[in-house]
């Protein structure tokens, strides 16, 4: 399998008083932004030769049915960023509402994630997966796109397991939270 990466270039706008790229956002309020935005909490893991590796993301997308693809977002300048580069296959780990710790845990940087009490086993095809976790995706890498300070990574979904009775773990305005059942209707 032979891995793509991608390079867009397309024209920005400029200021044209000063002849440079006209700026974006602010960082902290591009941040600020995001922070409202309730995203699901994965782990992503893979092996690409030299031990297993996981992060924590929240980038985790689906991008088409027919052929079934996925992206997320890494950061180039993570411990994780060069072993995604070299992995063909990686694991996505959808995590549950009684799982904050294990998402904390992955994304700690400097520390041993897959260390106990990281509970985990390889699958048959040698990726790691987390044990516990609401449901899994086994993905073949297809494109690492730049993106900016990022990659974002496109994978073919091979094969999922989710398992029942996990309510999602989500992170909203800087916090892990998670889905309250809804309210009986009540008559009016």
């Amino acid at each position: 399998m032979t891995v793509t990466v991608s390079s867009f270039t397309a024209p920005i706008a400029s200021d044209a008083a000063a002849g440079s790229p006209a700026p974006g956002i602010d960082p902290g309020r591009f941040r600020q932004a995001f922070r409202r935005y309730p995203a699901g909490v994965v782990v992503v893991t893979a092996d690409a030769g030299r031990g297993p590796i996981g992060f924590t993301a929240t980038s985790l997308s689906s991008l088409s049915l027919d052929p079934p693809l996925v992206s997320f977002g890494i950061g180039t300048t993570t411990s994780s960023w060069p072993h995604i580069e070299r992995a063909r296959t990686a694991v996505v780990n959808f995590l549950g509402a009684e799982q904050r710790a294990l998402a904390t845990t992955f994304a700690t940087s400097g520390i041993d994630r897959f260390a106990a009490p990281t509970r985990w086993r390889r699958l048959p095809e040698g990726e790691p997966v987390l044990d516990g976790v609401a449901g899994w995706l086994r993905l073949e890498i297809e494109q690492l796109v730049p993106a900016g300070d990022h990659r974002v990574v496109i994978a073919r979904v091979v094969d999922a397991r989710l398992h029942e009775g996990h309510s999602p773990l989500l992170f909203h305005d800087g916090g892990y939270r998670t889905l309250r059942a809804p309210a009986p209707p009540t008559g009016h």
